[in-house]
């Protein structure tokens, strides 16, 4: 088995296993930040910021993708500016969440971890397309950034007819990064009552 191969079937779980990891280092530290008071706060609004951002574009995406995936080639709304805005948005999130854990090593290391992984997701998802699709997809490839999205071609429809069960399946992903900030501000409260030990300091 290929290691692109490998990363692509074991996708969920490689997500779970980085999650873990991050989740088990912020339990267990602290913010080196945290006494230098106006840096923190700089860092964790950023963080609020790149969340807010990220959540919003998320249920962008979703109003247009739900229901629809492989079987319609989307080039509306978001799609229209990058061919994997979900994907661009959960960086966004993921760096908003490291930040909001107010530290500069964790939105490091997510965005370390986002780049090796998911250029491997987003090629073996083009590839689907592309055999599904064929000419149109090319089309669209010709036109439509990978990644970074571009508005000169933004295309947005007059009325759009949206999959309302889809919809609402997808809003707890959509939502993700908003509880993880919560989360971050309960075990940043566990530290500061000495509920739980801070055993490292992250920079």
């Amino acid at each position: 088995m290929t290691a692109r191969s490998f990363i692509e079937k074991k996708r969920k779980i490689l997500s779970w296993m980085l999650g873990i990891i991050l989740f088990l280092l912020v339990l267990f530290s602290e913010s080196y930040w945290e006494q230098k008071m106006v840096v923190s706060d700089i860092l964790f609004l950023f963080g609020v910021v790149l969340v807010g951002v990220a959540t919003i574009g998320r249920l962008w995406c979703l109003l247009y993708i739900s229901g629809y995936k492989t079987n319609t080639l989307i080039r509306l709304g978001p799609y229209s500016a990058c061919r994997n805005p979900l994907y661009f948005f959960s960086c966004l999130g993921g760096a908003g969440v490291g930040l909001a854990s107010e530290t500069l090593m964790l939105p490091v290391i997510i965005l370390i971890g986002f780049a090796l992984y998911y250029p491997l997701v987003i090629k073996a998802e083009e590839r689907k397309l592309h055999n599904f699709h064929g000419k149109d997809f090319d089309d669209y490839v010709n036109v439509t950034p990978r990644f970074f999205p571009s508005f000169k071609v933004f295309m947005e429809p007059e009325e759009y007819t949206v999959r309302p069960k889809a919809f609402r399946k997808g809003l707890f992903d959509a939502l993700w990064f908003v509880w993880l900030v919560g989360i971050l501000e309960f075990i940043e409260a566990f530290h500061e009552y000495d509920v739980l030990p801070a055993l490292l300091k992250l920079y």
